[in-house]
């Protein structure tokens, strides 16, 4: 129907385009008032059909093609305003998860950390009592040492006198005798040995 009407008003331009080029020779038609009626005519004629088409056909479609663009941009809005809100929650989240991650580290190590220290000094406890006991045990026996040292060194000294004196002298000598002078001697000598 459109391409019809496009025809024939092309078809009637035309038609009196070769009269307009006729009427040119003798001046300007347009401006002759005997042709204004015609040509007033025809422009109502022309912009009527113009604005039928334009709008009964094309401003339509280009209202409803408006529309859609103005629904499907709103959507779009709506839809990234929803995951903007979305990406917004689960970022929060995440921050949380990580927070929640970092204090737990924290407690871990902090639980951890005390443990050791704990154990080490519940270790070290243990090894200064073992270490106390041993000095306490050497001292112990160092003093026995000491405190028998002197008549070990008595006993050790009859022996080896009458040993010798029986390889010296030939007989057995009195042990009585030989340990009254070393324990006489061991007397005197007794504090530049063994101090007081």
């Amino acid at each position: 129907m459109i391409k019809k009407i496009f025809f024939q008003s092309i078809f009637f331009n035309f038609f009196f385009l070769k009269e307009v080029f006729a009427a040119e020779s003798g001046g300007m038609p347009q401006l002759n008032p005997e042709f204004w009626i015609s040509q007033i005519f025809w422009l109502i004629i022309t912009f009527g059909i113009l604005y039928f088409t334009l709008s009964k056909f094309i401003l339509p479609k280009i209202s409803l093609n408006l529309e859609l663009r103005k629904s499907q941009i709103q959507e779009n809005i709506e839809s990234a305003e929803k995951q903007r809100e979305s990406s917004e929650v689960k970022l929060k989240e995440y921050d949380e998860i990580i927070h929640k991650s970092k204090m737990e580290a924290k407690k871990i190590f902090k639980d951890a950390r005390e443990k050791v220290v704990k154990d080490i000094n519940s270790k070290k406890e243990i090894l200064d009592k073992q270490i106390h006991e041993e000095i306490s045990n050497a001292e112990e026996e160092i003093e026995k040492l000491k405190n028998n040292a002197a008549k070990k060194i008595n006993e050790i000294a009859v022996e080896t006198s009458s040993s010798l004196l029986k390889i010296l002298i030939g007989t057995e000598v009195n042990n009585s005798s030989i340990s009254a002078i070393v324990n006489d001697l061991s007397k005197k000598n007794k504090d530049k040995y063994y101090g007081s």
